[in-house]
């Protein structure tokens, strides 16, 4: 069952692959609640979960539209919410399920010339980390995906980044994709891909000056 906001786009994709699709904005919860009663009507039981949906900023909090910035957290941070709670009652059915959300390693550093976008992930990655120690003993595992740059459409990384050595560590979203089977098959908790994105996190952690001197003068924009 794919969820997005572009027919044409799902349509080709359910027939690559034999799904079905359903149009919805999952930032807006009365999207959700709709189609999420219209999924369950026909399949009552949920084994698998994907919150993958994110926009961009492009801006700090001083210079962001307020309505985008109100976006920016509705997609990146209520949607994920708003989804597993419409999905719920479905993903207990099944007795054992999965949820994955794809965070970012943007939810593990404060990224100053970004703030909108990774403070919505930010957020994102405290409820990532909320439910998977809640919803274990309900028979629901909760998986934590932060990849590093991603090049699709909203994020073409291979553009953006300045840097050579950095867009060197720009991956295709096949190998995300692949990287959630791991997860889903060894039960993983919370990753970083490639692994050692989880280095930033460290240094957020140790050296938050730090890592805020080095993002400010990166001038990258998420």
């Amino acid at each position: 069952m794919l969820l997005a906001r572009r027919e044409d786009r799902l349509r080709a994709l359910a027939a690559e692959v034999g799904g079905e699709y359903e149009v919805c904005d999952v930032g807006r919860r009365e999207e959700i609640e709709r189609v999420a009663a219209n999924v369950l009507e026909r399949h009552p039981e949920i084994q698998l979960l994907v919150n993958n949906a994110g926009i961009p900023g492009r801006r700090s909090f001083t210079e962001i539209d307020l309505d985008r910035l109100e976006e920016v957290l509705r997609v990146n941070y209520l949607g994920a919410v708003w989804c597993l709670r419409a999905f719920l009652p479905a993903l207990e059915a099944a007795g054992r399920s999965d949820v994955v959300n794809i965070v970012s390693v943007a939810g593990a550093v404060a990224f100053g010339p970004a703030g909108p976008y990774s403070a919505s992930k930010h957020a994102e990655l405290a409820f990532s980390r909320s439910t998977a120690a809640e919803l274990r003993s309900r028979g629901i595992h909760v998986h934590t995906v932060n990849p590093g740059f991603v090049e699709t459409e909203g994020f073409p990384q291979a553009t953006v980044l300045r840097s050579a050595l950095m867009r060197r560590l720009v991956v295709e979203p096949e190998h995300i994709a692949k990287h959630v089977l791991d997860v889903i098959e060894r039960d993983k908790r919370e990753t970083f891909v490639p692994a050692l994105y989880r280095f930033a996190a460290i240094a957020q952690a140790v050296a938050p000056g730090l890592v805020a001197r080095i993002a400010s003068r990166s001038g990258y924009r998420l």
